[in-house]
């Protein structure tokens, strides 16, 4: 079998693996330090935590991807000025290749830490590696063999909840047909699985696990690591969309100790959308999720501690009587100095009876590559008028046969940038119903067969084969976890923050003193994308206005133009 090629190889090879100059390699010597391979060594090893950034000064080392099934791809072999690493090095989390000194190897091994300061104090050379191990990271998601394999039928609920966390994530892997797929079968009959306890997941360590949750697999792949419970951070951010991580980027670049946690995956409701067409700086329009990857690795540059997915549980004074303590999941606990609440907004849910029934199956709450693969060619329902809607509606026509917008409202105008109004309207396969809402599903073990909806002013009803649903119909502040924790909110569950709330409070202070919060969760906030970012930024100066009150960094905030 050839080996797999990803296409940014192909397209951008000379971005991906530069060869440095003796230049640059002076200027990197004092990141690292000197260590020697003998021909035949392992390198780096995938699953396992490589020792950091590998420059190599002689030698030859061949890099493969390991499919998880007893063979390895090859990806490139290093030379003299070439370096060995991708993302994963920025966090020391486990690799996801292998390396192999094919010949006796000289190199300078620059650890993560190092590795981050780097970037910082040599720009100019941070930027070109920066580049390359994004791009590296890019190659890998796109030929589908490094990382974890997940093995289940296709259209199974939890393969489809697996693969969609892994894929938020960006975490590269690959899912297996397990009624098809011959390698699949081969790993059943290996381990010995019986066909109900499917979907399974191999890890790159070799760990087999049966349907996992969440946590369980990014504890496994390395993507969720232990808190230091000794360490006491400056801030704490909860949440990980897009106000969370523009503060966490400007708290760790202007030196403040930063720990991000989100229950789910980086980049919130923003990460969902299929594009986003008017923020700023980007004309020709950015995925929420790449908008969204770019945010969190920029924020691991800076070295920001990413705890994710965990779960922030309850908010509480720390036991000395300074600061504050985050309880999370697994009876973790977090102590910082300042907390960031910046939890954002959970989907909001149809009120029909069944509606469960096909959650994680036939109705979905984002339109990703995974979905349009599952409808592909298929007429497919959706629901709602706001931004996020078209953007989907949009970029399922561009995959399916047909969508059909259900709008409760009289049009979309009232609640639709004009761009994508435009938009919907001029393709032929995207049908609007205006004053319209769903009665009813109709479907048999999970899988949807049928959608019944109903027109509010006649009361006619029209029913249509449709198996998947999507609904984008607004979503409600995810501030259940603070029922507990003595910060104040409004009627419809957004944290109050201001003056109207404490004396003396700026516009992001909660009702605790040292306690903000910003973005969609803030009472009085603009849900744009933009705004989040704004309000992420904005808040590092008040972070740092505390903190300098009660003792902490008194670092000023860095001017920026």
């Amino acid at each position: 079998m050839a080996p797999t090629v990803s296409p940014t190889i192909a397209a951008r090879r000379d971005q991906m693996f530069p060869v440095l100059t003796d230049a640059d390699i002076e200027r990197m010597r004092r990141f690292g330090e000197a260590r020697a391979y003998a021909a035949g060594d392992d390198i780096v090893t995938a699953g396992t935590v490589s020792p950091g950034l590998i420059l190599i000064l002689s030698g030859k080392a061949a890099i493969t991807q390991a499919g998880g099934l007893g063979r390895a791809e090859a990806i490139i072999t290093h030379g003299p000025g070439n370096f060995i690493g991708e993302l994963a090095q920025l966090s020391s989390r486990p690799s996801l290749v292998n390396a192999e000194a094919v010949q006796p190897v000289e190199a300078i091994v620059i650890p993560s830490q190092r590795l981050r300061d780097l970037m910082v104090q040599e720009a100019n050379l941070g930027e070109r590696i920066m580049r390359a191990l994004i791009l590296r990271r890019v190659g890998l998601l796109e030929s589908g063999i490094s990382g974890p394999i997940v093995i289940g039928p296709p259209g199974n609920g939890d393969v489809l909840r697996l693969q969609g966390f892994l894929t938020r994530s960006g975490q590269p892997h690959r899912a297996l047909d397990s009624d098809t797929d011959p390698c699949a079968k081969t790993l059943i009959e290996r381990f010995h699985v019986d066909p109900h306890h499917l979907p399974i997941v191999l890890c790159p360590n070799g760990k087999l696990m049966h349907n996992p949750g969440e946590s369980e697999l990014a504890r496994c792949v390395g993507l969720l690591r232990p808190v230091d419970a000794d360490k006491t951070y400056d801030v704490a951010i909860v949440g990980a969309g897009p106000a969370g991580l523009a503060a966490a980027v400007y708290a760790a670049s202007e030196g403040l100790s930063t720990i991000v946690l989100d229950c789910r995956a980086f980049g919130g409701q923003a990460g969902a959308s299929a594009r986003i067409e008017n923020y700023l700086g980007f004309p020709t329009g950015i995925t929420g999720m790449a908008l969204m990857a770019r945010a969190y690795n920029q924020a691991q540059k800076f070295g920001v501690e990413m705890v994710i997915p965990d779960e922030a549980k309850l908010l509480g004074a720390a036991d000395d009587g300074g600061g504050y303590r985050l309880d999370v999941g697994d009876g973790e606990t977090v102590r910082t100095q300042t907390v960031v609440i910046a939890s954002g907004a959970r989907y909001r849910r149809l009120d029909i009876a069944n509606l469960a029934e096909f959650e994680g199956t036939s109705v979905h709450y984002w339109a990703s590559p995974i979905e349009a693969r599952l409808c592909r060619d298929q007429e497919v329902a959706l629901v709602g008028a706001g931004n996020s809607a078209g953007q989907a509606a949009v970029y399922l026509a561009s995959q399916v046969r047909k969508v059909t917008m259900l709008v409760r409202r009289g049009g979309l105008n009232e609640t639709m940038s004009r761009y994508l109004v435009e938009r919907i309207e001029a393709q032929p396969n995207i049908e609007v119903l205006t004053g319209t809402e769903i009665a009813a599903l109709d479907g048999h073990e999970g899988n949807l067969e049928e959608v019944r909806w109903r027109n509010r002013a006649s009361g006619v009803e029209t029913t249509r084969p449709i198996r998947h649903l999507f609904l984008f119909i607004g979503a409600d502040p995810n501030t259940d976890w603070l029922a507990r924790c003595n910060v104040a909110l409004d009627a419809k569950g957004f944290v109050r923050t201001g003056p109207d709330v404490a004396p003396g409070h700026g516009l992001m202070e909660t009702s605790r003193s040292g306690v903000f919060a910003i973005g969609d969760v803030r009472c009085g906030s603009t849900k744009r994308v933009a705004a989040a970012v704004g309000e992420g930024a904005q808040v590092v100066a008040a972070l740092h206005a505390y903190l300098a009150r009660n003792g902490g960094p008194a670092v000023q905030p860095e001017r920026r133009s």
